[in-house]
């Protein structure tokens, strides 16, 4: 695809942005009643965004002028964290986590396939080398302190040589009888043959019938394969079977490979040639137009002082550095217009004064216009409005920029995409004269000072009054920065490095690798049902690809944009709970993978024994969270998570110490910031053997990973049998594997086809093709997850605050009046305790 494709649908996404931003924008002033109505809005724009950000990505991933990137990365930052504004919207609104669009996708004419969020690409490509350097020093202190994975799976053993010849005698000795055990069957059934045919005393045939009977074994043989032939072109005809080399990469999508790769590099020369020119551009301006700012500056500054002399009869102030110099007189403004706003100012202080003397009396007047103003606020209750966007502005902002700069911006010289050396020199010339201005600023008070000194002869008074207010405020400052500084913690290793903090955290196995493993990989279907089921009051259950959804906007899109993080809904913790094999720990490492971030292993039994004692858990805590800081993106993994907030500890584990971070975690949690690209990952089994309360408010989000749906097992049966160099034919019914499989997860999936497919059973596929059989009897050693199972972590969902909400909404009560009824019960337990 060539550059003027990318952008032409760089402008096809700018104007339905444009559009969709007007849409919201009317919207958002309208108050509405209507639940139903109010979700179907909030999903209309989710999804649109959701395609808008699509086009936005690719585009900018593909695109190679550095300009246009700059914008382009703006708007697709605004365009994602308004998707995470919307989520959490839709999430407030219905009480829960995940949400169905069948019936809009059904209206908007779109596949359930493009709702997918894309993960940009950026988010590694930016980064590549420095994720590629730290694997490295990951990889080589695993490798110093004995850690490496790679030893441990393979061990070489020796053995004498006396027991390496025994070896090979029992091997040959065994392939010598199986060859002379064919040649005996062979000898056998040919000795066979011609008893049989002594005993029945056939006459030979003649030549004729031979070949009669030679011909209708032959033509019955083609004819069946005709047929099959036939009937495989009319299924892929039907569109029913995928046509020969389906799944084969063509030449054409190789080329468009290389193209990419190549468009990457151009980028990059681009980007380089940019950062060179902004440096080049800005040196040039300042040689030839330098000094012609500086002289305009100081004859406009002089001019105002003479000008303000003449009107007010004093010469003015000259503002301070803090509030802007002279920068904040002469801000798009003539010099008339400056003088206007002096006199305008002169005015308003002697007025001021004025109204100062008359103030007290008006405290009845605030009292009803506080009244006026929670009456309303009332009214205002009684409709839902969206609540106020912070990427609006911005994606407003870029839009603006998209209309006045490149909407009909004439680039017929530009073939190669490069950078415009024109818009470089408009933003550095603001940048040269905000820099002159400053050294202008200092000589011009210098001035002003010899003539007040030499006109008026007020020698010590405006200065005095000046440096007193600048002293004052200075000292403040100083005590806030004290302040400041009391209430932050201490760092305990001020006097190591990162590079040794990292080093011990890899060496203590806090630190750990994580796998490559990317999100697409977690297989699955969607869930098409899910409106219709709500609409009879059911509650579906959701699908694998939901809940990969759910990973990718609360954990991988703010972790891998840090503008995102700073401004969208703050998510610091998130809870993976299901039953075993349903892929929990790979939609961790996933998450990892997709950001490139740290993983750290905060898992019970990970650090028992580890750092003893509370000093200890103090500075494993700070060194971990130090490291994760600087290293961001960084991901914090707990594993069996409910072993922190245990209800009563098993006799087996209490020299375990499993709650060590009972206490601690809430408080790490506070101290996170939007600044802190960090994120707490809990993973589960036995949610219910922790006390909820306090499981629930570490856990600012509960995601339910269910066992797979039917449609979710035939997906992933047929991609896990072709991963692992099966072929798929006739004779291997996958839907009836899906269906006998219902309650097994992709773990008991995936171990039962590397089980069944050895590598001699590979090499046997051509002549003895897969079947249904050989899958089922390897699935009967295993245990399913049980109906009641899923059941139990559907009763406990219902019981933290998310599941609490919806069950009232659902029963049409309120959390406002639960949380009423709570503080009763309270209150009685209260009075009664006072009575005894």
């Amino acid at each position: 695809m060539s550059n003027t494709m990318y952008n032409k649908m760089w402008h096809q996404t700018q104007e339905a942005l444009t559009s969709l931003l007007d849409k919201e924008s009317q919207k958002m002033m309208e108050p509405h009643q209507n639940q139903v109505f109010i979700f179907q809005m909030l999903a209309t724009f989710y999804i649109k965004y959701v395609q808008i950000f699509r086009n936005l990505e690719n585009v900018y991933d593909q695109i190679v002028h550095p300009q246009k990137r700059i914008l382009i990365r703006k708007i697709l930052d605004g365009v994602m964290g308004r998707i995470l504004e919307l989520k959490n919207e839709m999430v407030e609104l219905e009480l829960t986590e995940f949400h169905y669009f069948d019936d809009l996708l059904q209206d908007l004419k779109l596949a359930p396939q493009q709702l997918d969020i894309p993960i940009p690409k950026y988010f590694l490509k930016e980064k590549l080398e420095v994720i590629k350097e730290r694997e490295k020093i990951l990889a080589q202190i695993l490798a110093n302190t004995g850690f490496d994975a790679t030893d441990k799976k393979y061990p070489v053993r020796a053995i004498p040589l006396e027991e390496a010849i025994k070896v090979i005698q029992v091997a040959e000795r065994a392939r010598q009888g199986r060859l002379r055990a064919m040649f005996m069957k062979q000898i056998f059934l040919q000795e066979y043959r011609a008893r049989q045919a002594k005993i029945l005393g056939e006459k030979i045939a003649d030549a004729g019938a031979a070949a009669l009977r030679i011909q209708k074994v032959w033509r019955g043989f083609q004819q069946s394969k005709k047929a099959e032939r036939e009937r495989e072109e009319e299924m892929i005809f039907l569109g029913m079977n995928p046509p020969p080399l389906f799944n084969e990469v063509g030449a054409t999508i190789i080329e468009a490979e290389k193209v990419t790769h190549m468009r990457d590099k151009v980028q990059m020369k681009h980007e380089e040639d940019y950062r060179g020119a902004l440096v080049t551009i800005k040196d040039d301006l300042k040689l030839t137009e330098g000094p012609d700012i500086k002289e305009n500056l100081q004859e406009q500054i002089r001019r105002w002082f003479i000008e303000c002399r003449n009107l007010t009869g004093t010469f003015p102030d000259y503002p301070r550095e803090e509030e802007g110099g002279s920068a904040i007189i002469f801000s798009n403004k003539t010099p008339q217009q400056v003088i206007e706003d002096m006199i305008a100012n002169q005015e308003e202080k002697e007025t001021n004064k004025k109204k100062k003397k008359e103030k007290k009396p008006k405290t009845a007047k605030k009292e009803k216009e506080k009244n006026e103003t929670k009456e309303k606020n009332k009214e205002e209750d009684e409709g839902w409005k969206m609540s106020p966007s912070i990427f609006l502005h911005t994606m407003e902002e870029g839009s603006n920029v998209y209309k006045d700069v490149w909407k009909n911006k004439d680039e017929s010289w530009n073939f190669y995409q490069d950078y415009d050396p024109e818009m470089i020199k408009e933003e550095k010339r603001k940048e040269l004269e905000s820099e002159i201005r400053v050294q202008v600023d200092e000589l011009m008070r210098q001035e002003l000072k010899n003539l007040k000194l030499a006109v008026n002869r007020e020698k010590e008074l405006p200065v005095k009054t000046g440096r007193k207010k600048g002293g004052k405020k200075k000292n403040k400052r100083k005590k806030g920065k004290k302040g400041k500084m009391g209430k932050k913690d201490k760092d305990l290793t001020a006097d190591r490095t990162i590079e040794s903090l990292y080093k011990e955290l890899v060496e203590e196995g806090l630190l750990i690798q994580a796998l490559k493993v990317n999100l697409s990989d977690y297989i699955g279907e969607y869930s098409y049902l899910g409106t219709t089921l709500r609409q009879v009051s059911i509650e579906p259950m959701p699908s694998l690809l939901d809940v990969r959804q759910l990973v990718t906007l609360y954990g991988v899109l703010p972790l891998g944009s840090a503008a995102v993080h700073k401004k969208a809904p703050l998510v610091k913790s998130l809870l993976l709970a299901g039953p075993s094999g349903v892929g929990k720990k790979m939609l961790v490492h996933a998450i990892c993978t997709e950001t490139g971030a740290n993983l750290f292993n905060l898992s019970a039994t990970n650090i028992a024994g580890k750092y003893p004692g509370n000093s200890g858990l103090q500075m494993m805590l700070h060194v971990v969270f130090k490291v994760a800081r600087q290293l961001q993106p960084s991901v914090v993994w707990i594993g069996d998570a409910e072993k922190t907030f245990y209800k009563k500890v098993p006799n087996s584990e209490r020299e375990m110490e499993p709650k060590r971070l009972k206490k601690q975690l809430p408080k790490i949690l506070k101290l996170l910031k939007p600044d802190d690209r960090i994120l707490i990952v809990g993973t589960t089994q036995r949610p219910f053997d922790a006390e909820l309360q306090p499981f629930c408010r570490v856990y600012q989000k509960i995601i339910l990973v269910p066992r797979p749906d039917y449609a979710s097992r035939f997906v992933l049966w047929k991609q896990i049998i072709q991963r692992n160099k099966g072929v798929i034919t006739d004779a291997l019914s996958v839907s009836c594997l899906a269906k006998i499989s219902d309650g097994f997860t992709q773990g008991h999936i995936v171990q039962v086809v590397k089980e069944v497919l050895t590598e001699r059973r590979i090499r046997q596929q051509a002549r003895k093709p897969l079947t249904a059989v050989e899958f089922i009897t390897a699935l009967t050693s295993m245990s399913p997850v049980y109906q009641e199972e899923e059941e139990s972590f559907k009763v406990w969902y219902a019981k933290t605050p998310m599941g609490r909400k919806r069950a009232l909404a659902l029963t049409g009560g309120n959390a406002e009046n639960e949380k009423d009824k709570g503080k009763k019960k309270g209150n009685k337990r209260e009075t009664e305790k006072k009575k005894k």
